[in-house]
């Protein structure tokens, strides 16, 4: 189904896409899928881009409805959610498109804004869940401020777009460029590009923008773990829930970042440092739909499984008289203090008892005067888990 007869040659010579005249773009000299397997692409990128739509649609509406929520560390995840969003704009209706008719609709400029705009988001979204680890991890260690305070948070959002743009950009300007990719109905960094200018890109990239957030994925999750650990020995009764869904939610994080992304990496590696013809239709498309299915994955995992979120998430389905006839509202949080390598910014003793979090009111414009949930700072595992 994924491949046409044996004779016909399935590798995509991608290195010299960009010279060619632009009526050549939609018209191939060579399938390298089948009719049916378009199809079955097709029905992958349109679940994807409606299910990420609407995903990414629910967090913004939260956001909007729910004052509350308009915490610092959410900012990050409110950036995670417009990034993958506009892929599912910008760019999944349009491989989308192209997949219905079997090949490329939108000429030289359509796969060069493509293949710019999905790096460009694409990238935001991972540094931007690298800074949410490294976020999580620094209630940690360093000092917690009482107040609110937004500006590192915004700092982050606009780090991350000048990042992106600064590692986007290249390709449009000579360093490596944009072509199109596997079946021939997407567009990316030209992989197959045998020159030492488009290696070295590439190499850049997979460091930089693949393998270091992943790497400070894995080192902040883990010293988060270590520490809700350290409480456990101490406080057992009281943390062993905790630690449970801190647990789960490492787990859930890194082996749906690395399932997302890695075998796109691996892949784009192999296209560009193996053997010419080594990665067939099928190893190009599968990596390249999961890479895309991150914009479904990703505000389940940051949103859903948020408490906070989700409470937010039961009002706004019209469960809010049930949460607060049973006191979830204002049920106090069985949290266990942690007090590992902080520094508190002040000379004030720590507090022992387990702060109260408010959660989110039934209707939220009368909760202008009502305090957002705020981090206690002897208790940094509060914020963003």
């Amino acid at each position: 189904m994924f491949s046409e007869v044996s004779d016909v040659n399935v590798t995509f010579n991608l290195s010299g896409s960009l010279s060619s005249p632009e009526q050549d773009w939609g018209d191939p000299p060579q399938e390298r899928l089948s009719r049916g397997g378009h199809r079955v692409v097709s029905v992958f990128l349109g679940c994807i881009m409606v299910l990420g739509l609407l995903n990414n649609l629910l967090v913004l509406v939260l956001f909007c409805r729910f004052r509350t929520l308009r915490t610092p560390v959410n900012m990050l995840l409110l950036n995670i959610s417009v990034s993958d969003m506009l892929v599912c704009l910008c760019g999944t209706t349009l491989s989308f498109a192209s997949s219905l008719r079997g090949r490329w609709l939108y000429g030289r400029h359509g796969c060069l804004w493509y293949g710019f705009i999905n790096s460009c988001f694409g990238i935001v979204s991972l540094i931007s869940l690298a800074v949410l680890s490294y976020d999580r991890y620094s209630t940690l260690m360093v000092c917690n401020k009482r107040a609110p305070d937004y500006r590192r948070p915004l700092l982050a959002v606009g780090g991350s777009w000048l990042y992106s743009v600064g590692w986007t950009v290249p390709p449009l300007l000579g360093w490596s460029s944009y072509g199109p990719e596997g079946a021939g109905t997407s567009c990316s960094v030209t992989w197959t590009d045998r020159t030492s200018r488009s290696h070295s890109y590439i190499i850049c990239l997979f460091i930089f923008c693949l393998g270091l957030p992943v790497l400070v994925m894995v080192y902040c999750y883990g010293r988060l773990l270590y520490a809700v650990k350290q409480v456990g020995h101490i406080r057992r009764s009281a943390a062993r829930h905790r630690e449970f869904h801190i647990l789960f939610m490492v787990i859930t994080t890194v082996v749906c970042y690395l399932l997302c992304w890695m075998p796109y990496g691996v892949v784009a590696m192999m296209a560009t440092f193996g053997q010419p013809g080594l990665i067939s239709p099928v190893a190009s498309v599968i990596p390249s739909i999961l890479a895309k299915s991150s914009t479904v994955i990703n505000p389940i995992i940051y949103i859903l499984m948020n408490k906070q979120f989700y409470r937010c998430f039961r009002i706004l389905l019209g469960c809010g008289r049930y949460l607060v006839e049973n006191g979830h509202s204002s049920m106090p949080s069985k949290t266990t203090v942690v007090q590992l390598h902080i520094r508190l910014c002040d000379s004030s003793p720590v507090v022992t008892e387990p702060p109260v979090p408010r959660a989110c009111p039934v209707d939220p414009e009368k909760s202008s005067g009502m305090a957002s949930d705020k981090t206690n700072p002897a208790e940094p595992l509060q914020s963003g888990l």
